[in-house]
């Protein structure tokens, strides 16, 4: 407990004195031992460049609430003061709050995280340290650039911020596809249990530790781990800022303790190099305060104590004693860069921390081996040209935990299908082989941190997921329908095969009117594009032969039955002989060649539908087995059972298990049930062995297909579904199904139903063109030449006119000559011979 007047001596203090400051801190911390100092110096910097003087009134809790909220009375109601930094926990903030609150007294708290609820509750609260809760998604994205998932995570009994912290952290860690399975919490104080807490943590492989403790207790928990060999490479440890900012102070013998841990701690952009030499005054000063402390260079603790200092003596200068409210809003309105980065309020906090620092102890030091920034990844350097990336791993080999989870794998040794799942025991040795286990395999090949073995099960599909839930095994492969029910026991990948179950029945010949077989052939629009061609065609004939051919004209009803005569007889012959134009010669040719394609075609399609025997399901629908109570099949052990009853309101005296393809098969020959219920990828194999005699018919109830098992929540889930994914799209899984269940294929093939397919007009599209095209050309050629000879006759009718009123009009002229001349002999004679010249 101390007073210092900065700017003026203890001896000198009066009303000079601008204002009165209050501290409180632990002392017996080096945190508190660092606020102290970077108080003292931002009050001489501030004294240095203004010429004023505050009185400073230091307290010290030793960590302890009750003595924190006692400081805060005394320096309230004895020392006067306006505004009080600290403390440095939320457990003694929170009372110390109350007080503020009361008194109108500003509280500036160095805590590192400060509830919401906070603020709103105590309007005179502030946090005057940048929250560090966004470390939690820094660690975060470390867990997943190494895919770890056995995480734990330890903190201080009684730290009531604790709440905030693991949510944070919680919801990071489910971002990125993994989560928390222990949390541990440590008594403050040190004691002999600290090892048996330890112990609960070991159960699991590949273990993550995120340790959040204070720098005391941290030490000892490292102490502790290091004696019980849980710091080899096994087991990865991360600290939070609360440690790893103090990490520097340690000396050599605690170094050796921390070997091998990754830390994240916030990153100081080195302002103080601009503020006076800092950084030089702070080594001297905390060095001659401290003599027992190893490393004396200041850490983020002071920088964050020397901001809080110069936003309380900025305002104060400006107010006077008593105006509590005052000194708030003008704390409120600070706007400066500080040692810690920018400073400014919002809703009484400063802004969280988005830049965090990433080291690895190794050796006797630690090594700062790069960035992560929110938003951006992880980076070597924070310059202008920066490279981020999203995995910690590009910061160096030098963090990369050998980490290997090893799972004991479940695999039915009764499958219904060998081609999925084959377990074969040969004496001491049992294999394990099948398009299931291949694909395992293969999934796996892309998480190098996982190993793994198989261990036959003999029991029910069901009996198997449970033993999942019963921790017996990790996981279970092999052909493992995925059904609501099997979720309340376990998790599922996604599905590897077709979803769906499907009704499989025996086949009988079909039946039924055939009367108008002789349409199927071909569609209907085929049909119609024919007919409409037919007319065309026949159309074009008639318009060109018509002036040639008196038996083309008449009335219209003759020429109407004319030309669909002319158009159906083109079909099978050509009447060159008869046909009077090129035109119309050319355009048949085309039309005789399309058309005998198409009576060609017409002709082998008949006489397959003819000749090929017919056949259709015995059964087409679940509602005709539940009318003729009819018997049905499913595999023993599947989930058909249930679904046939619950879903499909089936008896269940009328559902029989059949524990292989052959005997079911041989069950639907013999009569001996309906019908058969398998899933789509059983269905196909069934199919492809006996592609005679069977049919699937009715709908595809959507259900089903077969994934691979977990624990409920498993963190492994995500990678394996990515795995999956991967070699489905590299075209792995498409390799796999060609060789493994592709293999058995019917050489009797029939046709089930045997329908043959309808030609369409797409088949002949290019034909159908072709005869129109050419008859459109024919057309168009021949109305042309009619326009140009009709031109021809109009010009010659047009010179005969023309001829024949010159003559007049110069035979008028004539007469009138004559008319005027005097008779006279010689005239009257050439009078009487005109007509001789006309």
């Amino acid at each position: 407990m101390h007073v210092i007047i900065l700017g003026k001596s203890a001896a000198n203090e009066s009303s000079d004195v601008k204002g009165i400051i209050g501290v409180i801190i632990d002392s017996s911390s080096r945190i508190g031992q660092e606020h102290a100092v970077a108080i003292n110096l931002a009050l001489e910097d501030f004294y240095r460049k203004n010429n004023l003087s505050f009185a400073l009134h230091i307290r010290s809790s030793q960590g302890d609430p009750l003595l924190a909220v006692i400081a805060a009375r005394d320096l309230i109601d004895n020392q006067k003061v306006q505004a009080i930094i600290g403390p440095q926990t939320w457990a003694e903030t929170s009372l110390v709050a109350e007080v503020c609150s009361q008194k109108s007294i500003p509280l500036l708290s160095l805590a590192d995280t400060t509830p919401e609820w906070a603020m709103r509750k105590w309007h005179f609260l502030l946090q005057s340290s940048p929250s560090q809760i966004m470390q939690m998604k820094a660690i975060a994205e470390i867990v997943k650039s190494w895919e770890l998932y056995n995480v734990s995570m330890i903190y201080e009994d009684g730290d009531s911020s604790f709440t905030e912290v693991l949510s944070q952290l919680s919801g990071a860690l489910t971002k990125v596809g993994t989560k928390l399975n222990n949390v541990l919490a440590i008594a403050p104080l040190v004691s002999s249990s600290l090892s048996q807490q330890l112990e609960k943590l070991r159960e699991g492989q590949c273990r993550v530790f995120i340790v959040h403790l204070s720098f005391p207790l941290t030490l000892h928990l490292f102490e502790t781990a290091k004696k019980m060999k849980m710091m080899g490479e096994s087991n990865v440890w991360i600290t939070t800022s609360t440690f790893t900012s103090l990490v520097h102070s340690l000396n050599a013998s605690s170094i050796s303790n921390l070997q091998g841990i990754i830390g994240v701690k916030s990153y100081m952009p080195n302002l103080w190099y601009q503020h006076v030499n800092f950084y030089h005054r702070f080594q001297v000063k905390f060095c001659s305060e401290n003599f027992e402390e190893f490393n004396c260079e200041p850490g983020i603790f002071a920088a964050q104590a020397y901001d809080a200092a110069w936003i309380v003596v900025q305002a104060m200068r400006e107010t006077k004693q008593g105006q509590g409210q005052v000194l708030l809003d003008k704390i409120l309105l600070s706007n400066f860069t500080g040692l810690s980065g920018k400073i400014q309020f919002t809703d009484h906090k400063l802004p969280p921390a988005h830049t965090y620092q990433i080291i690895y102890v190794i050796g006797r030091s630690y090594k700062e081996i790069g960035f992560w920034s929110d938003g951006h990844g992880f980076s070597k350097s924070l310059d202008q040209n920066a490279f981020y990336n999203s995995s910690v791993k590009e910061l160096g080999k030098v963090v990369n935990p050998t980490c290997v989870i090893r799972l004991r794998i479940a695999v039915p040794s009764t499958p219904n299908y060998k081609q999925y799942v084959n377990v074969i025991e040969d004496e001491n040795v049992t294999s394990f082989k099948g398009f299931s286990i291949e694909l395992f395999n293969e999934t796996v090949k892309r998480l190098p941190y996982l190993e793994y073995d198989y261990f036959a099960f003999n029991g029910t599909y069901d009996d198997l997921v449970k033993q999942v839930y019963w921790k017996k095994y990790d996981a279970v492969v092999g052909d493992v329908s995925i059904v609501s029910a099997r979720y309340e026991y376990a998790s599922f990948t996604q599905p590897y095969t077709d979803t769906g179950l499907v009704m499989i029945v025996p086949v009988k010949s079909k039946t039924g009117n055939r009367a108008w077989l002789f349409m199927k052939p071909f569609t209907k629009l085929m049909w119609i594009l024919i007919l409409v061609i037919i007319v065309y065609n026949g159309f074009v004939v008639w318009l060109i032969e018509r002036n040639h051919c008196p038996e083309l004209k008449g009335p219209i009803l003759h020429q109407t039955t004319t030309v669909l005569w002319l158009a159906f007889c083109s079909m099978f012959s050509l009447n060159g002989g008869r046909l009077h134009s090129n035109l119309s010669r050319v355009a048949m040719v085309v039309w005789l060649f399309v058309a005998l394609i198409i009576t060609q075609t017409y002709t082998a399609s008949l006489a397959s539908m003819l000749t090929v025997e017919r056949f259709e399901p015995t059964v087409d629908s679940v509602q005709q087995l539940k009318k003729s109570n009819a018997t049905v099949g499913y595999d023993t052990g599947s989930y058909c059972e249930r679904y046939l009853q619950d879903a499909l309101g089936m008896n269940a005296k009328n559902i029989k298990p059949f524990d292989s393809q052959e005997s079911y098969a041989d069950a639907l020959r013999n009569k001996e049930i309906a019908a058969v219920f398998i899933d789509v990828p059983g269905s196909k194999l069934f199919l492809a062995k006996h592609c005679k005699g069977f049919v699937q018919a009715g709908p595809t109830y959507k259900i089903g297909g077969y994934g691979f098992v977990f624990p409920k929540g498993s963190p492994l889930l995500h990678s394996v579904n990515r795995a999956m994914l991967n070699i489905s799209e590299n075209g792995t899984i498409r390799d796999l199904e060609n060789s493994m269940l592709a293999s058995e294929e019917c050489k009797d093939i029939i046709d089930t139903y045997g329908e043959t397919t309808s030609v369409s007009p797409a088949s002949f599209m290019v034909l159908f063109i072709l005869t129109g095209g050419t008859s459109t050309i024919a057309l168009l050629s021949y109305i042309f030449s009619v326009n140009c000879l009709c031109s021809e006759q109009r010009t010659i009718w047009s010179l005969m006119m023309a001829v024949m009123k010159r003559w007049r009009s110069r035979k008028r002229l004539f007469s009138r000559k004559v008319y005027n001349v005097a008779e006279s002999p010689l005239n009257s004679s050439n009078i009487f011979n005109l007509p001789a010249l006309a």
